[in-house]
């Protein structure tokens, strides 16, 4: 079997409120439409077809990365109209019909649903408590023999709780026949692709079902709140898989995983933390509360502490994190390394057993074992238009309050004296400063408020 998928994405969602298209809307740091896609691409189809009207450009410049037909919906006349332009790229001997606003779709269930559609017709159903809202399945004797628009329901069809999903299977050259033949004669004046069913039904054509498990999997996102709910479900999906894998997570609820999270073993998350891109933490890890991290390396027996900022670093065994750290792209920490509160560290490696423990940026620096660098202390690695490095040997102590002025090399076992402004290379196992003379002036009296 061959397959083609479309992707009907045209829309605005005006109940968004938003100029922004409806499928460019995030959910955990997504797109919409990305977890659609990414779903069809598990199926390795013949081709991915997306059919987009409102802002298109924006929505193909989105998905510039992906290997994707395009096809642009004039005017939206209805479901029908969309599948109907995609019929010249159709290559599959079966379509699957998706909606770039249903992100959570189940793969088992559409896997299913191509299992039992046969080169017939297969429908993704669900029996919804409250059903309002949706297109009703119409079934005689079990066969499903109709499907009704809401506004086009009487008082007995909105009492039927099986609903359609829109989500559709079909055999190609049965769709591309019978897309000509839907009419606009309803409330709607729209084309609507479930009137196919009729046209099965006259043909003789079986016409499958399958039923999704969760009603999560086959909800629309139509309006902030429920794009507020999905984030919410999503995440309670994400957080109760780690806690199966033996995760501790103090509040569920109060941790948000935008993208790919792993844990080894004894790993603690207190609330509010936030994981974007790939994160990978090791065994033995605490995370305190209000942590943000991005495609990082926790490695075991680290403790991160409350409100720290993590991105694109590589973080070491048996570390001291925060609180209040921020680890910018391209840190790189040894073993046994600590780094205090108000220190931000970008693109330097920081060797074992250092400690930086107070209110100071190292960036673009080259740090060694054992060195201890005192408050307030600052790398000037920046001339105001080249970068340039810093190199801090091993065993070297930096006084508070100093200023390393790249490029410079600090020689191993050195002692640089607190309130020093280097600007060049330090001797090794010496005492290097540079102060102006101290001085106090008599009778000196502290300006007084007028």
């Amino acid at each position: 079997m061959s397959l083609s998928v479309v992707i009907l994405a045209a829309g605005k969602g005006t109940r968004m409120f938003s100029d922004y298209p409806k499928v460019l809307h995030n959910l955990a740091n997504q797109p919409l439409l990305q977890y659609v896609i990414d779903i069809a691409k598990s199926f390795n189809p013949d081709n991915i077809n997306i059919v987009v009207g409102y802002k298109s450009k924006e929505v193909k410049t989105a998905f510039s990365h992906e290997k994707l037909n395009w096809i642009i919906q004039k005017e939206q006349l209805g479901t029908g109209d969309a599948v109907k332009y995609a019929i010249p790229y159709l290559k599959g001997s079966q379509t699957i019909i998706l909606y770039g606003d249903v992100p959570m779709v189940e793969l088992n269930d559409l896997k299913q649903l191509i299992k039992k559609t046969d080169n017939n017709l297969g429908i993704l159903t669900f029996n919804k408590s409250n059903p309002i809202g949706y297109g009703r399945i119409k079934r005689i004797e079990n066969n499903i023999e109709e499907i009704v628009e809401e506004r086009d329901c009487d008082d007995l069809d909105r009492k039927i709780t099986e609903i359609n999903t829109g989500i559709m299977c079909v055999d190609t050259n049965k769709l591309i026949s019978w897309l000509p033949l839907i009419s606009n004669n309803n409330s709607q004046k729209e084309y609507y692709l479930t009137d196919i069913v009729a046209l099965a039904r006259k043909e003789k054509i079986k016409i499958r079902s399958h039923e999704a498990k969760a009603e999560i999997t086959i909800s629309g996102v139509n309006t902030k709140i429920e794009l507020a709910m999905m984030e919410r479900a999503l995440q309670n999906t994400k957080t109760n898989l780690l806690m199966e894998q033996g995760v501790t997570l103090l509040d569920p609820s109060r941790t948000d995983v935008r993208g790919d999270l792993k844990c080894d073993l004894d790993v603690e998350i207190d609330v509010g933390c936030i994981f974007e891109g790939n994160v990978k933490v090791g065994s033995n890890v605490k995370i305190g509360a209000y942590t943000h991290i991005k495609d990082s390396v926790i490695s075991d027996n680290t403790i991160i502490k409350p409100y720290s900022h993590i991105d694109s670093a590589k973080v070491g065994t048996n570390n001291i994190i925060g609180p209040y750290a921020r680890l910018r792209p391209g840190t790189e920490t040894n073993k046994d390394v600590h780094i205090g509160n108000y220190v931000e560290i970008k693109n330097s490696k920081i060797g074992a057993g250092t400690k930086i423990n107070h209110l100071s940026y190292i960036g673009d620096s080259i740090v060694g074992s054992n060195v201890n660098v005192g408050a307030g202390t600052i790398t000037c690695n920046y001339d105001g238009v080249n970068k340039h490095q810093t190199i801090i040997e091993d065993n070297v102590f930096v006084g508070s309050n100093s200023q390393l002025v790249a490029p410079v090399k600090i020689g191993a076992g050195s002692t640089i004296g607190a309130g020093s402004t280097i600007t060049k290379d330090t001797p090794a196992n010496e005492l290097s400063l540079s102060r102006t003379k101290q001085t106090s002036i008599p009778g000196w009296e502290k300006p007084k408020k007028n």
